[in-house]
């Protein structure tokens, strides 16, 4: 996963200690960074499944929302990024094979979401915009 955003020119930073809401920072431009919650994914009936929600066994399961902009998605050789709003909040899934009812609307087709299909203003608008009033941009001002 962190290779995947290396390897497209962005700087990427991992959390220090153990129990973060996010898994990597990638820097995308001035004080704008995208907080990626990885995911590994499993095959099922034409879809990629993954767990959204925390496993954190000691205060339950625990939504992502607000605390992480995307799940980063790795599927085999695959990676995937998926905004956080785009899925349920306890499964992720990413379609493979196309629906046997010829379904189109609600379906999120895995190629979609595939990390080269992201441009860079596309992962920056999955980003808040900074908050001037944060503290320490005007602390050390």
């Amino acid at each position: 996963m962190l290779g995947a955003f290396v390897e497209r020119g962005y700087d990427v930073y991992t959390p220090f200690g153990g129990g973060q809401a996010v898994d990597l920072a990638v820097h995308l431009s001035g004080s704008r960074f995208l907080r990626v919650q990885c995911k590994a994914a499993w095959s099922r009936g034409g879809c990629l499944e993954f767990n959204t929600r925390s496993t954190d066994h000691g205060r339950g399961p625990q939504s992502y929302r607000g605390l992480a902009d995307v799940f980063g998605v790795h599927f085999r050789e695959a990676v995937y990024v998926v905004p956080i709003d785009a899925v349920a909040n306890s499964k992720g899934r990413l379609r493979l094979d196309p629906p046997r009812n010829n379904q189109r609307k609600g379906i999120r087709r895995a190629p979609e979401f595939e990390i080269g299909q992201w441009s860079d203003v596309a992962l920056t608008g999955l980003v808040e915009e900074p908050s001037a009033s944060c503290g320490l941009a005007t602390e050390f001002a």
